[in-house]
């Protein structure tokens, strides 16, 4: 029996309702201990201008305490570019690591346990080739792909309404990802193939129940397609994840979680007709918000994000990474990322949040925000339906523009100062200095460019041209193509030539 310092015994869980935590529809969280049991994956985000440094950064983390890694890419690889392309120049390294070649991947990923711990990758249009790479990277150092365990972001829907780095057009982007499903569930049953994101939804400017409505619009979308395809809801239902953002309002948020697990757990079993309850549970991965950030004053991000963390953890997350004080700025320091990982273990091992699950059940307050919450994005996931669904919804620019009007009001109210930002719009301090921030080594920048140049001058040219013509003829057909993506990687193939294979082949979306 766990105690609190008052030597006071503590329940596991408290409430008078039937349903109990690990119980459909999951609102009190899915597992009946939570973090009792297990606490949650501490992630950090992080990915730097060459694969090296940012090796070296996941190593600090481990040792550290973090129980997962999550990659952090820059945009020429998130969008299908090699470094040495002229459309990549000003951006290497900028807001992440970059990936052409499979050696950078070897560089990123060396001495790494990937048996042992979890590895999340926020990519979206290029996921299958960084994924391909991870895997021929397992192989060459004699992991056994059974035990991989990790995520690739892989959503795509949210790139087109809210982030924008896409590269084929939606019909071609979904064959990728269902694709990836198929060849997961076969090979790599640990790994989640997708993780459906709000968060990014939410950093453009969108309500909570934005948030949940578009996300959830979007994951239907998916599942209608695995189904298609031939697919196993309740196998692949099991592998599905959810990347959430939380944001400053902190009792909405909690009520936000709550709320998400009963809406996927509703769809899941009354919409497609799961049975497996694990197929119907909610697992998301939280993130503290960027955009509540500020570069004024920055120590006060330390609260903020100690705030938000505390929501998620109260709300129920599986993992969560929180955000360092400098990332206003620039790409963070040790010292600041360290502080941003020492926020997670102070609230896991000091403030007893842990010890029970979903505190704030029976609250009035929590138990009817949770049910508004519901209510609403409900209605909102009808009007994406009637409208023919998230994908018609995006080409009419639906939640485009509902994003847009939310994200004006919102700036509005803060300009009006009927939102109050501390240190923006109120106490504000004039003689502040700007703090020291982490530049880009932009010598470094041009030596990852000279590595993917030499790396190309130094391959078997027919079994690298036997590979990408075999691909591109796969790409007229319905055959999965991932494995055949893999099969490219092996023969030295780089991102970008995968890519633009491809690009061939499905288009652009413009």
């Amino acid at each position: 029996m766990k105690k609190n310092s008052s030597d006071i015994p503590i329940e596991v869980f408290y409430s008078k309702e039937q349903n109990k935590p690990g119980e459909y529809p999951f609102k009190h969280g899915i597992y009946p201990k939570m973090y009792r049991h297990k606490l949650w994956t501490m992630r950090q985000y992080s990915g730097f201008s060459t694969a090296k440094e940012s090796n070296k950064r996941y190593h600090y983390l481990l040792k550290q305490g973090v129980s997962g890694l999550s990659v952090a890419f820059d945009l020429p690889t998130q969008t299908g570019y090699d470094s040495d392309h002229s459309l990549s120049d000003g951006e290497v390294g900028r807001v992440g690591v970059p990936i052409s070649t499979l050696d950078d991947m070897e560089t990123l990923l060396k001495d790494l346990p990937l048996d042992e711990i979890s590895i999340s990758m926020t990519i979206n249009s290029t996921a299958s080739i960084l994924l391909a790479m991870l895997i021929v990277v397992a192989e060459k150092n004699n992991f056994n792909k059974k035990l991989l365990q990790g995520t690739i972001q892989n959503d795509i829907l949210k790139e087109y309404i809210a982030r924008g780095t896409y590269i084929y057009p939606p019909k071609h982007s979904m064959r990728l990802i269902t694709d990836i499903f198929e060849y997961c569930n076969e090979n790599i049953p640990k790994w989640n193939t997708i993780s459906i994101s709000g968060y990014h939804i939410r950093e453009a400017g969108s309500t909570a129940i934005q948030e949940l409505g578009f996300s959830f619009s979007n994951a239907i979308a998916y599942v209608e397609a695995a189904i298609k395809k031939g697919l196993n809801i309740d196998i692949f239902g099991k592998r599905l994840s959810f990347f959430f953002n939380c944001q400053m309002d902190f009792f909405e948020e909690i009520s936000k979680f709550r709320a998400a697990r009963v809406l996927w757990a509703k769809i899941m079993k009354e919409r497609f007709g799961a049975k497996d309850p694990k197929s119907m549970m909610c697992r998301f991965h939280t993130q503290t918000a960027g955009s509540s950030l500020t570069a004024q004053q920055i120590e006060n991000n330390l609260v903020r994000t100690s705030i938000e963390a505390t929501a998620a953890i109260i709300g129920g997350t599986q993992s969560l990474h929180t955000n360092s004080m400098d990332e206003a700025l620039s790409l963070p320091s040790e010292k600041t990322a360290e502080l941003a990982l020492r926020s997670q273990q102070l609230i896991a091992h000091e403030t007893g949040i842990p010890d029970v699950v979903d505190p704030f059940a029976g609250s009035y307050y929590i138990e009817s925000l949770t049910n508004n919450i519901i209510k609403e994005v409900e209605i909102l996931i009808k009007k994406i339906d009637d409208i023919g669904g998230a994908i018609e919804g995006i080409n009419i620019e639906y939640q485009q523009n509902e994003i847009a009007q939310s994200a004006y009001e919102f700036q509005q109210k803060i300009d009006k100062k009927e939102r109050i930002i501390v240190g923006v719009n109120k106490h504000i301090n004039h003689n502040e200095r700007m703090p020291e921030i982490q530049n880009i080594d932009y010598a470094e920048t041009d030596k990852q460019i000279k590595r993917v140049k030499s790396y190309k001058k130094n391959r078997d040219n027919q079994l690298l041209k036997n590979a990408l013509k075999e691909l591109k003829v796969k790409a007229k057909t319905d055959s999965n193509l991932f494995q055949y993506i893999i099969n490219a990687v092996k023969a030295k193939a780089t991102l970008g030539e995968i890519s633009n294979v491809l690009r061939d082949e499905f288009g652009e979306y413009a």
